[in-house]
């Protein structure tokens, strides 16, 4: 799911579950670990019970201090209020310890899982996704995760239960006033949730947007910092930020408005609970229905209940806050690829590289009319051959079905007779060397980017791979040679030094299928000619697929495939092609003559 802007600073429309689906997923990650969840659970249930007995232990002190200090027994009275008190802390300190591993492995398991669900998902939902969107994300919702378990667990579930316990020894021994302390703390409760269900959410939903937005924005800007400088538009990119900024500011700010006028219903019912409950008891005392030791513990009692129902809204609040932060979590975690594994499926088995389209239709998403229809190709074992034609005729499509980027609509894509739909992606892949237009390197060591198709490579296989690619001169006059870091994307090497990388990369994968997208096109004319020596070799005897518009790098192709709308229109060698004066390929070799 993408975030869908009306303009450059509108607030994304996106995806909104119920708070049920997010407390579902939320309970997901709290089954990972039942044992510590128990624990938490049990321990925090003993310190709330323990708590509810605090007053009651207050309100015997009272009473045998009242009573005189000769017959003793104000010292044991004190030591069982000091002895509950400390048991309280007890309890709350193993449910601590239970909670510190509990949450800490979840959130690393939560955050890995929705790394490995952001990796799956297909080429379309990360190209209409800001990267740094994703991220933002990501780190929010274990960051909320953490919050959510502790307002729950530790705030929202015990305040409950001692509003609750309160109240309900209070209607023992004084039937009115529990039923008046019921009241108003049933009302506080019921208000809170409402206020932050239906008040606060929506606008928080908002702000989060836009907070994913400013994530996106910062990625785009620093990731195209080249650009930005090439054109001088610091200036520029800073306006667009700071509006952007601000935009979330002025979202941001009524949230937290919000937060603060639902904080109104906490004061007006912590006012009249302490209105209503120390008059009323104040009133039985002076009937004589109550004791100086039952004010006491009303009092205690009361000011706990005070500061479980103070903190309670704050905690509703937050919990409704982080549902909201960790609900784009919860959406990757449910939402389906489009390209997904079948179950059962097994690893692909290479043979010699043989690929054939059999009768295959495939639309883009989104688009009406599809590129291909019945389209049928087949491509021997070891064959090199060159695809070529305008800009969007179906070359990089042909390739993405090859590797099973996309899932066709009808028909099939069968490789070594094994229809790729019914085989694993990853080892599928792994049997596919490609070197793209662009490529992109990891920012880790040059070694470790050549050797990134093959992790076991030795350091010698990486550099008889950099020496075929003719890689293997400027990577040694580098200050830290096969150990230098190429920076994000590979932004310290030129695009020749990339490119040459990439066929390095290619080259030790030794895969059966080699796919080149236009593999020499940062090249200058003498690398690219000892470059091409070079693929000649790692070509011998592999299935190759190029994409080429300079013709110059595919005349010696086994076949040449001319696409057009989707569809070869034309195919043979480069002389039997460019014979043909009234065919396509005649007419793109005549453009690039000149």
């Amino acid at each position: 799911m993408s975030d869908l802007l009306d303009d450059d600073l509108a607030i994304p429309r996106q995806r909104e579950l119920k708070n049920t689906q997010v407390l579902a997923f939320l309970g997901r990650q709290w089954a990972r670990r039942p044992w510590l969840l128990t624990g938490m659970i049990g321990f925090m249930s003993l310190a709330t019970f323990t708590e509810l007995t605090i007053p009651l232990a207050a309100g015997r002190l009272i009473d045998t201090l009242s009573a005189g200090p000769e017959n003793g027994a104000h010292w044991p009275a004190l030591w069982i209020y000091l002895g509950v008190a400390a048991i309280f802390y007890l309890f709350r300190q193993m449910a601590s310890r239970c909670e510190v591993p509990f949450s800490s492995a979840n959130m690393a398991d939560m955050t890995s899982d929705a790394f490995s669900k952001v990796q799956r998902f297909s080429l379309d939902w990360h190209a209409n996704t800001f990267a740094g969107s994703v991220v933002r994300k990501v780190t929010r919702g274990m960051w909320a995760y953490d919050n959510l378990t502790m307002n729950i667990i530790f705030g929202v579930g015990p305040s409950v239960a001692v509003m609750l316990g309160v109240a309900g020894l209070m209607a023992v021994r004084w039937p009115l006033v529990g039923g008046v302390a019921l009241a108003i703390m049933t009302g506080f409760v019921i208000s809170n949730l409402a206020l932050s269900r239906y008040y606060i959410r929506p606008q928080n939903i908002r702000s989060n947007a836009l907070d994913s937005q400013i994530g996106g924005a910062l990625a785009d800007a620093v990731g195209g910092i080249a650009t930005v400088k090439t054109f001088g538009a610091e200036t520029r990119e800073d306006r667009r930020f700071h509006a952007l900024a601000w935009r979330w500011r002025a979202e941001a700010r009524k949230t937290w408005l919000r937060f603060v006028n639902s904080w109104l219903v906490n004061i007006v019912t912590d006012l009249s609970m302490q209105a209503g409950l120390v008059g009323l008891l104040v009133w039985q005392w002076s009937r004589g229905a109550a004791s100086a030791g039952d004010v006491v513990a009303a009092l205690t009692a009361y000011m706990i209940v005070a500061g479980y129902m103070r903190r309670f809204g704050e905690q509703v609040q937050q919990v409704q806050k982080s549902m909201d932060e960790i609900q784009d979590l919860a959406i990757f975690d449910i939402q389906e690829n489009e390209v997904e594994d079948r179950p059962g499926a097994p690893d692909f088995r290479p043979a010699r590289g043989a690929i054939r389209f059999d009768h295959v239709d495939f639309t883009y998403q989104g688009q009406g009319r599809p590129l291909y229809n019945d389209f049928s190709i087949a491509i021997r074992p070891g064959e090199k051959v060159a695809l070529v034609g305008p800009t969007g005729s179906g070359k990089s499509t042909f390739v993405k079905l090859v590797q099973r980027l996309y899932d066709v609509d009808d028909g099939s894509v069968l490789i070594d007779g094994q229809d790729v739909r019914e085989v694993r992606q990853d080892s599928l892949r792994r049997h596919i060397a490609l070197v793209p237009q662009d490529p992109a390197l990891f920012h880790r060591s040059i070694a470790e980017n050549i050797a990134y198709g093959r992790p076991g490579a030795t350091q010698a296989d990486v550099e008889r791979a950099a020496k075929a690619a003719h890689a293997d001169a400027f990577i040694r006059r580098l200050p830290d040679g096969y150990e230098t870091l190429v920076g994000e994307r590979g932004v310290k090497l030129s695009g020749g030094e990339r490119q040459r990388v990439a066929i390095a990369r290619a080259i030790l994968a030794d895969a059966p299928i080699l796919i080149l997208d236009e593999a020499t096109s940062s090249l200058d004319n003498e690398t690219e000619r000892d470059v091409q020596e070079a693929m000649e070799t790692v070509m011998a005897g592999r299935t190759t697929i190029l994409i080429a518009h300079r013709l110059s790098t595919i005349r010696n192709a086994d076949r040449i495939l001319v696409f057009d709308r989707g569809r070869v229109v034309e195919q043979g060698t480069h002389e039997e092609l460019a014979a043909n004066d009234d065919g396509v390929y005649a007419r793109l070799a005549a453009l690039a003559a000149g």
